[in-house]
């Protein structure tokens, strides 16, 4: 971890927040280009968390067929989830198809998420779920 290394030539983009959690000194403040950014951090593990999240997240993809994204996320109204955010990515080494990326509130322990994450995984092309977890509150300036 860069707290501990303290390496010479590396720098860490973190909020103030965390300079102070970690004993790290802020170099510059305030380095977006736009006043309403923000920044998501995340923290990965290959343990299931203990299932108190209500949020979750997965990736996946569609056929590249009219329709195919609308059918995918028809999935999640049908079941009365509520999606908070969809982000497309290009999929390495085949420029004409795209992953995306779901955030959605419940969690991995409701039936009508359970059955959603099934019907999704039979219709994707490609399907990954990456977790729920319990959703950050947002840290001001």
């Amino acid at each position: 971890m860069l707290s501990d290394e303290r390496p010479k030539a590396a720098a860490a983009i973190a909020s103030r927040l965390c300079a102070e959690l970690y004993g790290l000194e802020v170099l510059k403040e305030n380095i977006e280009d736009h006043g309403s950014n923000s920044t998501r951090f995340v923290v990965l593990s290959r343990e299931k968390s203990a299932g108190k999240g209500n949020k979750c997240s997965v990736i996946f993809s569609t056929s590249h067929k009219a329709g195919s994204l609308y059918n995918a996320l028809k999935i999640f109204s049908d079941a009365s989830i509520n999606l908070t955010r969809i982000e497309s990515r290009p999929v390495r080494n085949e420029p004409s198809k795209y992953a995306f990326l779901l955030d959605f509130e419940g969690s991995d322990q409701d039936g009508k998420v359970i059955d959603a994450l099934d019907k999704m995984k039979e219709q994707a092309s490609m399907f990954k779920f990456l977790g729920c977890y319990k959703a950050a509150g947002r840290v001001e300036k």
